[in-house]
């Protein structure tokens, strides 16, 4: 036995150490680059079927939207698989302690996705970091299904939500949906964390929503403003409604960063250059425009007039900054211009239908939100 006992440690004792060393990957920002890597974090997952997330307490309602499909079956057989948010009432999506980060979210609201408010706080705060529409969350601020197939957002069949966005907290996390609508809707989610050591330098995410309907004569959209403190800009969602005819994208996007008064640092050649197309997002074959849903970059939704109701043409569009992040160190701002044509070839100054989700990173406290428009003006009509 003790001959057998020294054999084993003089073959495999040089592996102990190694073996019960505590790993040193803290889990965060996996991809095939480091997907091998052993680490400590503990993965969790709130849902309707596990409110709270807690370790071994998934699938034991016995209340819930699925009580009476289940009624044969009994405890374990998808009694709560959603949950019914009543006019006017906001629900606490997902409530967790300690320190980790959000991984992804996928989510299924019924309803109109204008009267849906996202919202997320970080750490205890009282305003929220995120604070947009679920529908432009997840870049679809029409109403209507559009498939996008990117590396932070994915649309699928048949209205699939689903966020991949990395979001660290250090203590802790609520997340919350609004229904401002005068119907019910009913909610399918999951939100699928990691429990672990956040790093010093990691900030926290934030996104906002603004729309004007129409846009001032002559005055740049402003996409973000009255951003404070230390981040990065990661991204833009559009909804771009067109109320006149002919080519519409002239505008410049213009980013203000660590003081830029009157002239920007950053400043584009055009707004389908923006969101890297060209020349009218065109295909020249069939003179029509041409959606396209890439990892980074798209024009993902083209709504045409119908010749009856639907009168004018709707766009959805996506830049995220992910390889190419806008860093600042004090203060952020960022501007588009409605632009088209007058005869004769002269610059028109457009007067349309623009809402804007921007994404980004940054310290905090942030400055408070404008305030939500109103919900005549969150419609889309």
């Amino acid at each position: 036995m003790l001959r057998n006992t020294l054999l084993f440690l003089l073959l495999f004792g040089s592996c102990w150490p190694a073996l019960a060393q505590k790993a040193t990957f803290n889990g965060l920002g996996s991809e095939l680059g480091n997907l091998y890597r052993l680490s400590d974090a503990q993965t969790r997952s709130i849902s309707p079927e596990n409110f709270n997330g807690a370790k071994g307490k998934g699938g034991m309602a016995t209340e819930g939207t699925g009580k009476n499909a289940s009624r044969d079956l009994g405890q374990g057989w998808k009694v709560s698989p959603s949950v019914i948010i009543k006019a006017g009432q906001t629900i606490r999506v997902a409530e967790i302690n300690g320190s980790g980060a959000i991984q992804h979210i996928w989510m299924t609201p019924t309803g109109l996705w204008r009267f849906a408010i996202f919202r997320m706080y970080w750490d205890g705060e009282k305003e929220p970091s995120v604070e947009v529409p679920v529908g432009d969350f997840f870049g679809q601020g029409w109403g209507q299904v559009a498939m996008l197939n990117s590396i932070p957002v994915v649309v699928n069949p048949g209205s699939s939500f689903n966020s991949y966005w990395l979001m660290p907290f250090r203590k802790k996390c609520r997340i919350t949906m609004e229904n401002i609508d005068e119907k019910d809707m009913v909610l399918y989610y999951q939100i699928d964390y990691t429990l672990t050591d956040v790093p010093n330098d990691a900030a926290y995410f934030h996104a906002q929503f603004r729309r004007q309907n129409p846009t001032q004569y002559k005055v740049p959209y402003t996409i973000l403003d009255g951003v404070k403190g230390r981040g990065h800009y990661v991204g833009t969602y559009m909804a771009w409604g067109v109320n006149s005819n002919d080519w519409w994208g002239e505008g410049e996007i213009k980013f203000y960063m660590d003081g830029d008064k009157e002239w920007p640092t950053i400043n584009g050649t055009g707004t389908e250059d923006y969101f890297l197309g060209s020349y009218n997002f065109e295909n020249k074959k069939t003179k029509q425009y041409q959606e396209y849903t890439t990892p980074y970059v798209g024009l993902h939704q083209v709504i045409r007039p119908d010749g009856l109701y639907q009168a004018n043409t709707r766009f959805g569009m996506y830049r995220w900054h992910i390889p190419d992040p806008v860093r600042f160190q004090q203060d952020l701002r960022i501007t588009i211009q409605a632009l088209g044509w007058r005869y004769n070839g002269r610059y028109l100054p457009l007067q349309d239908d623009v809402a804007s989700t921007a994404f980004w990173y940054q310290t905090e406290p942030h400055a408070p939100f404008p305030k939500l428009p109103s919900k005549d003006d969150l419609e889309t009509k």
